[in-house]
């Protein structure tokens, strides 16, 4: 290399600008043979993205995880700690996933009975515990899930961990909880997991080459989620790559497992390489991030995510569990992107278009903020049908929308946010994200001394008050003003920016 050259290449790396992770590549997928695993929040997020999505995903495993919508009827410690669920709690659950078959945000429920289930935990594990994924097990068979059809392992003395039958440099012991709850148990997870769903495998390689490794753009697909990573990884089986049909396997890290906490270690430790290498098996590993900014869950108050944990509390949108969910969808569209390649298909009976993902919108652009609304407009696509706004990862229009601008409202004032928008195909499928466009609304126009009566649920969403513990209080003063839901009602009366306390006006 010339020697100049050699120092621009030294500049440039000494800056932080490194090469850009490449996109996110499209592969002949067996489309009825895609399956999910995880361990912890990840186990939470694999059971959620199974009961939303049951109609993708074939095979279903949790490693120490609990049953669907646990924190979205209790206190995120009520699904942890190796508490008991009752009757009344698996009933409200049930409910949910009920309704959510009933109105479409989840997959039709009798998608879940043809599911193969994979369920581990560990008799030492004081994380989640057993308590939990006996909880887990009654909700499937719940569901129609056949017992036949469910694997349930409960490993004696192993911790909170993922387990494997060999030692790789780091990991903890397989009765300590620690980082980075990868452990040799003398049990093989991965290769448990993936033989339940795909029968008997081809003896793995305990070797995989380096190169099958990919790091990809995932920030292509999260639209601005704080809670996850700019790159992910993924694992390609050199036959895979060469174009034979394979099967797909996304596995979820569980909290302090992302990359920014302990590297490629979950990526490369945990042996669901070895075993794709041999097996035709594509994995996909999303990854989050560490997100220390604090925010309002389903039941457990405002919390900060500094564990870089998956979202199964409501971090991201009350939707969390749904297909909508930010995390939920960006995984989603991931998982269409890589079944995309020619030859995919149902056993390789169907051959979609060679690239039916849209790509991104152009142009996106924010005008005329105002202290609770913003304009945003974009440069209209070929191919689409419609377009999706979403606003800091969470979708913001409740139906489609056909023109290419759009007011979003009921913001809240002096708030900085980001917008992104993705376009819709004549079969609803979104494309990829556009670039992220951050504005900030104006300050508010009421003076101090206004008073405005409202439930306690739409102070919080206005901004004039915040819930902790399903509990509301005043921003400012702190005072409490009862339940957080849409029934109670208090007047708050501002007496200073971003200072409320309970009262009237003349």
């Amino acid at each position: 290399m010339p020697f100049h050259r050699f120092l621009l290449a030294a500049a440039l790396a000494s800056a932080g600008m490194a090469q850009a992770a490449a996109p996110l590549g499209q592969y002949n997928i067996d489309t009825g043979k895609i399956s999910v695993s995880g361990l912890s929040s990840g186990g939470f997020m694999a059971n959620q993205l199974g009961n939303a999505y049951s109609s993708t995903f074939m095979g279903v495993g949790i490693f120490a995880a609990g049953p669907y919508m646990c924190a979205g009827h209790n206190n995120y410690t009520a699904c942890m700690y190796n508490a008991s669920i009752s009757a009344s709690q698996q009933s409200a659950m049930q409910g949910s996933i009920d309704s959510d078959s009933a109105n479409g945000t989840i997959d039709g429920k009798s998608g879940i009975a043809a599911q193969k289930i994979y369920i581990f935990t560990g008799t030492s594990d004081y994380t989640v515990g057993p308590n939990l994924t006996d909880a887990l097990q009654t909700q499937y068979l719940n569901n129609g899930v056949p017992a036949g059809s469910i694997t349930y392992v409960k490993r004696s003395g192993a911790a909170h961990v993922l387990p494997t039958d060999f030692d790789s440099t780091g990991n903890n012991a397989c009765s300590s909880s620690t980082s980075p709850f990868i452990s040799n148990c003398g049990y093989d997870g991965a290769g448990a997991v993936l033989s339940h769903f795909y029968g008997a495998l081809n003896a793995r390689n305990n070797a995989p080459a380096a190169a099958n490794y990919i790091e990809f753009d995932q920030s292509a697909y999260t639209a601005g989620n704080p809670g996850m990573a700019a790159n992910a990884w993924l694992y390609v089986p050199a036959s895979c790559a060469s174009g034979a049909q394979c099967k797909l396997h996304v596995v979820l890290h569980g909290c302090q497992q992302s990359t920014d906490k302990i590297g490629d270690k979950f990526v490369k430790n945990t042996g669901y390489s070895r075993w794709a290498d041999t097996n035709q098996i594509i994995l996909l590993f999303p990854q989050t991030r560490i997100d220390n900014t604090s925010r309002s869950t389903a039941k457990s108050g405002s919390l900060a995510n500094p564990n870089a944990c998956w979202d199964w509390i409501g971090w991201y949108g009350g939707n969390f569990a749904q297909k909508s969910g930010a995390q939920m969808a960006a995984i989603k569209a991931m998982v269409d992107r890589i079944a995309s390649g020619a030859g995919s298909g149902d056993g390789g009976g169907t051959t979609p278009p060679t690239d039916p993902v849209l790509p991104a919108p152009t142009g996106l652009s924010l005008s005329g903020a105002t202290a609770t609304s913003m304009n945003l407009a974009w440069n209209a696509m070929a191919g689409a049908s419609g377009y999706n706004v979403y606003r800091n990862g969470n979708k913001a229009n409740a139906l489609t929308v056909y023109a290419t601008s759009y007011t979003d409202s009921a913001l809240t004032a002096s708030t900085t946010y980001s917008w992104a928008v993705r376009a819709v195909d004549a079969n609803g499928a979104e494309g990829d994200a556009s670039n992220a466009v951050s504005g900030t609304t104006l300050a508010p126009t009421q003076s101090p001394g206004t008073c405005t009566t409202a439930s306690n649920y739409a102070h919080t969403q206005a901004g004039r008050a915040y819930q902790q513990g399903g509990y509301t209080y005043a921003n400012g003063s702190g005072q409490s003003m009862g339940l957080w839901n849409v029934f109670v009602t208090t007047t708050l009366k501002q007496t200073a920016t971003n200072y409320y306390v309970i009262g009237t006006c003349p």
